[in-house]
């Protein structure tokens, strides 16, 4: 039995797009897969603990190495559990320097999903900055889709740090990743076939 683990974005759930359309995907395609999908605090200071207390109690995630599809803010952690602990990660869109970004989200939120109202500070700041791997030591473990149109992230951060990975760049789309389900098939082999 392989697991796999998608970790959404910053302001996200599992309940959302990409997340339910993988969900659906994996249920229909490989049933024998165990896809894991937790929701993640919108406290980023809590997000590292809470991932490690996940793997800790869930020694099979990283038993045949770790399986990881990672969305944005979900793409920067899945890189920082790669370089933990090896293994594979598709990632889509992803925080090269969420840390900069949060910047700018400094006070109250609300998830559109969840309805949770939460602050962030100056502090979680910090705590997401400790986790960036500057140096990828695995760079062949991964494999990035970008869409050059993100409205959110400058998809050439992404493309200079993960230039000795597998790299997807399509013209235009979004920070949603448009087209996200037809890529399903191709993020699956990767991550499945050794």
């Amino acid at each position: 039995m392989k697991h796999v683990l998608y970790l959404h974005g910053f302001l996200s759930s599992p309940k959302s797009v990409k997340a339910q359309a993988t969900k659906a995907y994996f249920e229909q395609h490989h049933p024998d897969v165990t896809l894991h999908i937790p929701a993640l605090s919108n406290y980023p200071s809590q997000v590292e603990s809470q991932l490690l207390a996940l793997i800790e109690s869930t020694p099979a995630l990283i038993k045949d190495g770790l399986r990881v599809i990672g969305s944005s803010m979900g793409g920067y952690l899945s890189t920082f559990l790669i370089e933990k602990f090896s293994g594979k990660a598709v990632l889509i869109n992803p925080a090269v320097k969420p840390y900069e970004l949060l910047q700018g989200f400094i006070g109250e939120h609300t998830n559109p999903y969840t309805g949770e109202v939460f602050h962030i500070v100056e502090s979680d700041i910090n705590v997401i900055e400790k986790l960036d791997a500057k140096e990828l030591r695995h760079a062949p473990a991964y494999k990035v889709l970008l869409q050059t149109e993100d409205e959110t992230l400058d998809y050439r951060l992404a493309e200079t740090k993960y230039a000795s990975s597998t790299l997807v760049v399509e013209e235009g789309g979004d920070h949603s990743f448009i087209g996200f389900e037809n890529h399903l098939p191709a993020i699956t082999d990767f991550l499945l076939n050794d």
